[in-house]
């Protein structure tokens, strides 16, 4: 049981250094001990807080009772997803690639300078700028000693890859303000657990999630950038050494005292100011003049939830997740190579070691495909591309994908199947990993909360008065088409050979998943005999 100081403390400090596990903080001039960490001094015959006090000031915590009352709450910044599915966030280079520091950690390319100084740079402008990061010893707004060697290393292994949603929060929080490099925001553990999908995981603890909200709001703001890129017409030349992204102003904790004059701490207030880089990246006004950037993509709520819930047993999927969440801003056309998707997720060193080691292809492939069927179970669904990532290397449920939903229609599926020489449920063919290593991924079809990323303003019309408008065809809605193909007495299969597209990509268009394009209308007009 963990023990608690009472209001009876006079404050001497004996106790702290004696502490062995450190859990003995003095915030705001009162001492109180973390009861995550208070082990009773379990190595000792008695706790060590309770032999060296004079007053006898620390007893045996009890969990708290009763509700918890905050009044003196600093008033937090307007919340985020106001429609409670999106928000805008700043997506400058330097979020981006922030967000794979905390996501992929030790798994990047640290390099150490001459001073031994450990940092990870990235080329950026086609090699005309510069991005690198390194890791300070605390999170103050001042200069702070930069980590060197096994400590910076040891520091980068504790990073948390939950601590990205956290750093998207602030991000979020940026783009609400005029001007982010001058002015702060608020924001209280309510929202973040709201944010986070916190409040609805009964199995922690009031302390366990204060701890880990804390823990999560420090490690964007340990780590620091020197950004340097070229001058582009009227955008002068940006030069930022060792900066932060990120400045943690000041974490008020909350605290209440029970009968017994323990104090329970029941919430913190965390003031946050964006770094020098926003007003280069994130400056509305100067994006106007032309002499800066505004820089912002759409942040969907449940991609933070995702992760938060998938971030253990599907750490790749969770790197992937976050990695397109810039990457697709630049266009669906932008096809992805995999081996650039499985250094996103697993870190090039190990995709090197792999390769050197065959036994070891397999495993990571299994682990892979999993972690795609997890894009998809949540709405990231990979197109596949039909010439260098064909059906028989492709996973087994994106084949399955194709069965159909009828009982009859499935059975003459998997008898067709069984005729074939090739069936979906045989082994991979050999060679699967040296031609995944040459495969791509078109795009990804993406949920209705990132097709604002995806959509494109359309351009203004000139009205021409020498010719006649014509009336664009009507759209095809789902219960035209479904009522079409039956009337033709044809199989959601049927319509698919006709049309030359997948039966999934039938079903998907029938089950209202997402609209067809243009042509492809015109082409399920032509197979369902519509003019």
């Amino acid at each position: 049981m963990p023990y608690a100081i009472t209001n009876r403390c006079i404050q001497c400090a004996t106790c702290v250094p004696l502490c062995p596990k450190g859990a003995i903080k003095v915030i705001d001039g009162d001492y109180w001990i973390d009861p995550s960490l208070c082990n009773n001094c379990e190595d000792y015959l008695e706790p060590q807080c309770v032999i060296c006090c004079p007053v006898n000031s620390p007893i045996p915590s009890q969990p708290k009772k009763g509700r918890y009352k905050l009044d003196d709450r600093k008033v937090p910044s307007p919340e985020l997803f106001a429609d409670g599915k999106s928000h805008p966030f700043a997506s400058a280079i330097a979020i981006w690639e922030l967000c794979n520091v905390l996501a992929q950690r030790q798994s990047l390319p640290w390099e150490t300078d001459e001073s031994g100084e450990l940092y990870y740079q990235r080329q950026i402008n086609r090699g005309k700028g510069a991005i690198a990061f390194r890791v300070t010893d605390s999170v103050q707004s001042e200069p702070s000693a930069i980590l060197k060697g096994a400590k910076a290393l040891s520091t980068i292994k504790t990073f948390d890859i939950r601590a990205a949603c956290m750093h998207l929060l602030y991000a979020a929080y940026a783009t609400n303000l005029d001007k982010p490099w001058e002015e702060e925001f608020t924001i209280n553990d309510q929202q973040i657990e709201q944010y986070l999908g916190l409040d609805k995981r009964k199995d922690l603890s009031k302390i366990t999630k204060l701890n880990l909200i804390k823990e999560l709001a420090q490690q964007p703001c340990r780590i620091i950038a020197s950004i340097n890129l070229p001058a582009q017409g009227k955008i002068k030349e940006i030069c930022l050494e060792n900066s932060r992204l990120w400045h943690l102003l000041n974490i008020q904790h909350h605290f209440q005292e029970d009968e017994s004059g323990c104090k329970h701490l029941v919430g913190l207030t965390l003031t946050i100011k964006a770094g020098e880089w926003a007003q280069y990246f994130l400056n509305r006004q100067g994006c106007k003049e032309r002499t800066a950037f505004y820089q912002y993509g759409t942040l969907p709520k449940f991609l933070l939830t995702t992760i938060m819930k998938i971030w253990q047993q599907h750490e790749g999927a969770a790197r992937m997740m976050l990695w397109l969440l810039f990457k697709i801003k630049l266009g669906k056309e932008q096809c992805i190579t995999i081996p650039m998707l499985m250094k996103v997720a697993y870190g090039e060193r190990r995709i090197q070691q792999v390769a050197l080691q065959p036994e070891n292809r397999q495993r990571l492939l299994k682990i892979f495909e999993s972690d795609l069927e997890v894009l998809n179970h949540y709405g990231m669904k990979p197109i596949f591309d039909p010439v260098t990532y064909p059906l028989e290397i492709q996973p087994l449920w994106s084949k399955l994908a194709d069965i159909p939903e009828d009982g009859e229609a499935a059975i003459d599926f998997w008898i067709h199947d069984g005729n074939n020489e090739n069936r979906l449920t045989d082994a991979a063919p050999r060679g699967k990993w040296n031609r995944l290593m040459n495969a791509r991924i078109l795009h990804f079809e993406m949920p209705p909360e990132w097709k604002k990323l995806l959509t494109k303003p359309k351009k203004k019309q000139r009205i021409s008065h020498n010719k006649t408008n014509l009336k664009p065809p009507i759209t095809l809605s789902t219960e035209f088409i479904i009522e079409a193909r039956k009337k033709l007495g044809l199989s959601q299969r049927d319509l698919a050979k006709l049309t030359g597209k997948s039966q999934s990509w039938i079903r998907d268009i029938e089950n209202g998943r997402f609209q067809a394009k243009l042509e492809d209308q015109m082409v399920l007009r032509k197979a369902l005999g519509i003019s």
